[in-house]
C-alpha cells in the first residue's frame, strides 16, 4: 500500500491510576524524524518509542505528544520516611549542641529528599498501559497514512491515465505532420532553379525526419508510465522511486517540447507537463 507521510493520530486511554493520551502527526521529511514530547516521569521510554517508529516508518517528520494525568482518586497521600527523618533530625540537634545555636527547622527536614514521597504508584504497570495505547495510536496513524497514500494513488493513475492519453494524441499526428513537413520541403527544393541531386534531396529528408520524430521519446513514456504504474500496484515505501521516475517523465516531456512542430504536438507536449507537475507535488506526500 502507498502511504502518505501526512497524518494524524490520537488515542486517549482511561484506567484507575488516571487518564494519558498518545498524539502523534507527521509532515514531508525527505528522512525519518521524530519528536518525542513526554512527561519528566517517562523520559526513559524515548529509546523504546523511538524504536518502534522506526520499525514502521521510513519517512516523514514525525511528532509524538504524551499527555498524562493521575485521577483524583489515585492514592496521592504523602507517606513519611521515618527513619530517615529521624536520621536527619538526630544530626540537626546534634549540631544545634555542638554549635550552642540555632534551632531545628522540621520544614527543612521535611523538604529533605526523600523523607516525603506521595502514595507509591504502579509504575510499571502504567508504563505496560502506555506502551499499549502507543500501539494502538501508532496503528491508527498508520491507517490514516493508508488511506490518504490511497487517495494519493488514485490521483497519480488518473494522470498517468492522461499521459498515456497524450502520447496517443501525439502518435496519432506523426503521420500527418511528417508527411506535411515532406511535401513542405519538397516544393521549397522545386522552387530552386537549377539540377538537384535526387540523392541528396533523399538524404536531407531523413536528416530531418531523424529530427522530428518522436517515436523514441513516445516509447520511453510509455515505458515510464508501465514502470509507475507497477511502483504503485508494489506499494510500500517507494516515494523516492516515484520522484526519480518523475525526473526521467520530465526529461522526455521536455525533448517532446523541443521537437514540437505542429500546434498539437505543443498542445499535447505543455498537458504532459501539467500532468507530470501535477504528479510530482502530489508524490512528495508519499512515504
Amino acid at each position: 500500500m502507498i502511504q502518505s507521510m501526512t497524518a494524524y493520530a490520537r488515542i486517549e486511554h482511561k484506567a484507575q491510576w488516571g487518564t494519558a493520551s498518545w498524539e502523534i502527526r507527521s509532515v514531508n521529511q525527505r528522512y525519518l524524524e521524530t519528536y518525542l514530547r513526554l512527561p519528566e516521569q517517562f523520559r526513559s521510554f524515548e529509546p523504546v518509542l523511538r524504536d518502534r517508529l522506526r520499525k514502521r516508518l521510513s519517512r516523514g517528520k514525525v511528532e509524538v505528544n504524551l499527555r498524562y494525568e493521575l485521577a483524583d482518586s489515585s492514592n496521592n497521600e504523602l507517606q513519611l520516611n521515618q527513619a530517615l527523618a529521624k536520621q536527619l533530625l538526630g544530626a540537626a540537634n546534634w549540631l544545634k549542641q555542638e554549635a550552642g545555636q540555632g534551632d531545628v527547622n522540621l520544614t527543612d527536614i521535611l523538604r529533605w529528599p526523600g523523607v516525603l514521597a506521595s502514595g507509591e504508584q504502579d509504575m510499571d504497570a502504567i508504563g505496560a498501559d502506555l506502551m499499549t495505547a502507543f500501539d494502538a495510536a501508532i496503528d491508527q496513524f498508520i491507517e490514516a497514512r493508508g488511506r490518504e497514500g490511497e487517495a494519493i494513488k488514485d490521483m497519480l493513475l488518473s494522470r498517468l491515465e492522461g499521459v498515456s492519453e497524450q502520447i496517443a494524441v501525439v502518435r496519432a499526428h506523426m503521420p500527418t505532420v511528417m508527411l506535411y513537413q515532406r511535401e513542405k520541403l519538397t516544393n521549397r527544393l522545386a522552387e530552386i532553379k537549377g539540377e538537384l541531386d535526387p540523392a541528396r534531396i533523399e538524404q536531407e529528408m531523413v536528416l530531418l525526419a531523424q529530427k522530428q520524430d518522436v517515436a523514441e521519446e513516445m516509447d520511453r513514456l510509455e515505458a515510464h508510465v508501465t514502470e509507475a504504474r507497477r511502483i504503485l500496484k508494489k506499494g510500500g515505501s517507494e516515494g523516492r522511486r516515484l520522484d526519480f521516475m518523475m525526473q526521467e517523465f520530465n526529461r522526455e516531456s521536455n525533448t517532446l517540447a523541443s521537437k514540437s512542430i505542429s500546434a498539437e504536438i505543443t498542445s499535447a507536449a505543455v498537458e504532459l507537463k501539467v500532468l507530470i507537475e501535477q504528479m510530482r507535488e502530489q508524490i512528495q506526500n508519499v512515504e
